[in-house]
């Protein structure tokens, strides 16, 4: 990890800045925190049910369609300084109400992403402790856990990215050790008994956008980044190729050591049984916990900062926009996004947000891919810190990877009517807030 520049107090009766304290490998860090999270202690049993012996392809498949996307937001990235991520990108791209739709749209990804995970870590902890599973030991649990997640971040930037790092570290761990571990037991038997008469590829690969969605998200707070624009690349893709190998090499394992491993509600710590015993299952519901709070800190860390950057252009009340002058955090962004996603954790399940953060970050992803093209027509003060290998064919091809399955959900919205209409309120209040700050800038 890179030593931190000293801060500098802001100037007497000055608006205080924010510190740019994230430096290449904590930016690298931070989005492999932003995508491993509760998905890779789940989503082993729904892929072996969607494709069974064969689900650690659909990894590598999904995972061939994010590295599309990754790639434009690599380039598109190494071009701002400026905090606000696929808000900034879309808003610059396409105007103020398409950039508007795309943060408010990114920040619900953010705060339905959070809230899935709290859920995930409610379940694992109550294995431990039973009472965190009724229904006020679960108030309480997530109330806990996300009012000391919301402390540090308050108290600033450098805490939280710091605790960003040593839990990245520490939810890797345990899955290095289950690979270890696994690799060598796997048994044609387990593998056999995975089989499915009709693999679901394309809902397999709908499920891992959420699997692999968050990898944006540390480039939100870019304002707070040492060099955004040499950093963002790198950060990028050094991470996917990380939580790809994790991902495909985790699946690999669950499926060749546990028979029938589609009916486990806790796979991994199905898997570790088999490998540890009683001990193995108390070891991955610590892991899960672990990697559900890391990945929980980091989202605190970043998505307040659209809020922040939409209200400092006056598309938000001001109040967004405030900086703590001791810490230098937008703490009135911070406390809002917290609320929010408690608000949500306690209200739906982890399918419930899982689900709507999935399909909102299709419309996000695909807008990033199009501004790719934008960007390079114009010609622009200083060229890109990275730039993608043949952008014209990897723009179209990112945009049409994230419509292909968006159509696809839109044609099985009638089995899936609640999460239709959400994302259409959602869409809709979105346009109406648009409006009333274009007419109060108007009037003003």
């Amino acid at each position: 990890m890179t030593r931190p520049l000293p801060e500098e107090a802001p100037a007497l009766g000055a608006r205080p800045g924010l510190v740019r304290a994230i430096g290449r490998w904590d930016l690298t860090a931070a989005v492999i925190n932003g995508v491993i999270g509760s998905a890779v202690f789940g989503m082993p049993a729904e892929q072996a049910a969607l494709t069974g012996t064969l689900s650690p392809f659909a990894y590598v498949f999904a995972g061939l369609g994010v590295l599309l996307i990754v790639l434009c937001f690599a380039e598109v990235a190494s071009r701002f300084r400026d905090p606000g991520g696929p808000y900034l990108y879309s808003r610059e791209a396409f105007g103020s109400f398409v950039g508007f739709e795309a943060g408010w749209l990114t920040f619900w990804i953010r705060v339905s992403a959070a809230a899935a995970n709290l859920n995930v870590f409610v379940e694992y902890l109550s294995q431990l402790l039973p009472a965190a599973g009724t229904p006020a030991g679960r108030a309480v649990t997530m109330l806990a856990v996300l009012g000391v997640i919301t402390l540090i971040n308050l108290r600033g930037v450098r805490q939280a990215t710091w605790t960003v790092d040593a839990f990245t570290l520490a939810k890797l761990l345990p899955l290095a050790a289950l690979v270890l571990l696994g690799l060598p037991a796997i048994s044609g038997e387990a593998l056999a008994s995975q089989a499915v008469e009709a693999p679901q590829w394309t809902r397999a690969i709908l499920l891992l956008m959420f699997a692999y969605g968050g990898f944006e998200a540390p480039l939100i707070p870019a304002s707070e980044t040492r060099d955004p624009r040499r950093d963002s690349g790198f950060a990028l893709l050094t991470a996917l190729a990380v939580v790809a190998a994790v991902y495909m090499l985790v699946q690999l394992v669950v499926v060749g050591v546990v028979p029938n491993v589609a009916g486990q509600k806790a796979p991994v710590a199905a898997a570790f049984r088999v490998l540890l015993g009683p001990p193995g299952v108390a070891l991955a519901s610590v892991a899960a916990m672990v990697s559900i709070y890391g990945y929980t800190t980091g989202s605190v860390l970043q998505g307040p900062r659209i809020l922040f950057s939409m209200a400092e252009r006056g598309e938000l009340p001001r109040l967004f926009a405030r900086i703590h002058q001791r810490f230098r955090t937008p703490d009135a962004a911070i406390v809002a996004y917290s609320v929010l996603t408690l608000g949500l954790a306690l209200y739906g399940s982890f399918e419930w947000n899982a689900l709507l953060s999935a399909i909102v970050r299709l419309i996000t992803y695909g807008l990033t891919c199009a501004a790719l093209l934008v960007f390079r027509r114009r010609r622009p003060l200083e060229p890109p810190g990275f730039r993608a290998p043949a952008g014209a064919l990897l723009a179209p091809a990112g945009t049409g990877f994230c419509l292909w399955l968006l159509l696809w959900w839109l044609s099985e919205r009638s089995k899936d009517l609640g999460h239709a209409w959400l994302f259409a309120t959602i869409v809709g209040l979105g346009a109406v807030l648009w409006w009333q700050a274009r007419r109060s800038r108007t009037h003003a």
